[in-house]
């Protein structure tokens, strides 16, 4: 019987997580323009739905850039704390800078839709052109920023979440 237990333990430990739910989580093209719609002139970024994944969570996201929302070609960009982001451009595109040497950094604060983030100046970083159908991969702690925007970039954000600093279950009210 001990055995048994100890082998039962030890299945528990070893055996990866699964999702809370036995279900896949849809989202639409038709739930996505519907959210981006409803974003321009108000919002750059808008979870779409988060869910639980067993080892974290996974948030879905639409975001939306013009040349208002560039840095005009100064090195200074986002970290997240916690969160990794896919980026999936789906239209216009720019110049992305990432990484780098990091100074006059900011205390990390709140962000209810990447969870705690700070700012920095980046020297040394890596910039690039990217454009529609282009994927970049983004990890916890990376600087980023969008140095040029000539019209628009609108992309999906996918967001591991192993800390689970977002909120499994979301989804956008406009959505639900």
């Amino acid at each position: 019987m001990r055995s048994m237990l100890g082998i039962t333990a030890a299945a528990l430990i070893l055996v990866p997580p699964v999702a809370a739910q036995n279900v896949a989580t849809d989202i639409s093209a038709e739930e996505i323009a519907l959210v981006l719609r409803g974003m321009h002139g108000r919002s750059i970024d808008q979870q779409l739905k988060i869910a639980d994944i067993g080892a974290g969570n996974l948030a879905v996201g639409i975001l939306h850039r013009t040349g208002e929302h560039d840095t005009d070609g100064v090195h200074r960009g986002a970290i997240h704390v916690h969160l990794n982001e896919v980026y999936y451009v789906l239209s216009g595109g720019g110049t992305l800078l990432t990484g780098g040497e990091l100074s006059n950094t900011t205390e990390p604060g709140p962000d209810e839709v990447v969870g705690p983030t700070f700012s920095a100046d980046s020297r040394n970083g890596t910039v690039r052109e990217v454009r529609a159908g282009d994927v970049v991969i983004i990890p916890a702690g990376t600087l980023h920023a969008w140095l040029s925007i000539p019209d628009h970039v609108t992309y999906l954000g996918i967001r591991p979440d192993p800390a689970r600093v977002l909120p499994a279950g979301y989804v956008n009210p406009a959505i639900d």
